[in-house]
């Protein structure tokens, strides 16, 4: 299977560069993944593809202001993108500067803060920040936007960027499927015997970082923290049992349960997870998806890809580019249900 196969021609004026003002303003394309079938509606209606019964299971990780601009000691600028929170002072982080800091040596923050250059992981920096590292961001880090939203972040970003139900602090990147539920549409989905339940993983910069390796099968997926509660399993097996669906809201729900569930049968799990879901790789748990839109050539492509069909999802894609749909994460939304047949790009041909 060749990355190239997922890629897709894109209008600059279609990628979301600003969120609605409403969250729930957005389209929603349904894709009914077995027939093929697209229905264009607007995020709202997604009520009526709703059944007693089913199971929603949300992401609940909050994003931290995760980008600190500052200087080497010796006066060179740097940008800090934290990665990943170790402890209390400790991170790993991305540096971008004009020459690596190296072990020992010094960073500077506005108010006078700082940090200490620990170690180097490969492409990530350990730091020491001078103080608890999570106050600090909340005091002074700007909000780690995507590289395709190509303005500096704003003040309305740290609401706006952020689903209503995050609590979980760690990710640098918005489990954006998310973003289109407002405390009234998740009221409305309980109102209507629909079940939820909770995840947590911490969406990592890697998701960004495009597939570097000509066949999909040679890719190596970054790690992410998650943790799949004994809560979420019972909830899941009760779903199960009475006949319902388990809808993920975003591929990271999606990778959470499926990481859980990797030997076939769902279970408990906190810790890293390096799971690569593409065209081939079966599910054990999730029967329906909300997602935005992705990528070209990105795992999360191939993630949908490998969910509904491959013919199916560049179907749906073509659609949503022809009929203007916003792109990316303050973009519009998919509804997906499950193709046990599922195709790959090979298998289409």
């Amino acid at each position: 299977m060749r990355v190239s196969d997922f890629q897709f021609d894109l209008p600059d004026r279609l990628i979301a560069r600003h969120p609605l003002a409403e969250r729930r303003s957005s389209r929603l394309l349904c894709l009914d993944g077995l027939s093929g079938e697209l229905v264009h509606r607007q995020f709202a209606d997604l009520l009526e593809y709703l059944r007693p019964g089913d199971l929603m299971v949300f992401n609940n990780t909050r994003v931290i202001p995760a980008r600190l601009f500052g200087r080497k000691e010796t006066g060179g600028q740097l940008e800090v993108l934290v990665e990943r929170v170790l402890d209390e002072r400790r991170v790993l982080a991305h540096v971008r500067s004009s020459k690596s800091p190296k072990p020992g040596s010094r960073i500077v923050f506005e108010e006078a803060s700082g940090a200490t250059m620990l170690a180097r992981h490969d492409a990530l920096f350990e730091l020491e920040f001078d103080e608890p590292v999570l106050p600090l961001l909340d005091r002074i880090g700007h909000m780690p936007l995507p590289p395709y939203i190509d303005r500096p972040d704003e003040s309305a970003d740290r609401e706006r960027y952020q689903t209503v139900y995050a609590h979980k602090a760690g990710a640098v990147a918005a489990p954006t499927a998310g973003l289109h539920f407002d405390n009234e549409l998740l009221q409305a989905i309980e109102g209507k015997g629909v079940a939820t339940a909770q995840v947590t993983l911490h969406v990592g910069a890697g998701t960004f970082q495009p597939v570097r390796v000509e066949r999909i099968e040679d890719h190596h997926m970054h790690s992410e923290w998650l943790e799949v509660s004994q809560q979420v399993v019972d909830a899941v097996n009760a779903c199960k049992a009475r006949g319902g669906r388990v809808i993920a809201v975003g591929t990271t729900s999606v990778r959470s349960l499926e990481s859980a569930a990797r030997d076939g049968v769902l279970k408990p799990f906190s810790g890293d997870t390096d799971i690569f879901i593409y065209p081939g790789r079966p599910f054990h748990v999730v029967d329906a998806l909300v997602t935005n839109f992705h990528l070209p050539e990105s795992t999360l492509l191939m993630l949908v890809s490998a969910f509904a069909g491959y013919p199916q999802t560049m179907a749906a894609y073509q659609a949503a580019v022809d009929n203007d749909y916003r792109f990316f994460s303050y973009g519009d939304a998919m509804f997906i249900t499950r193709n046990p047949a599922a195709q790959g790009p090979e298998e289409a041909q």
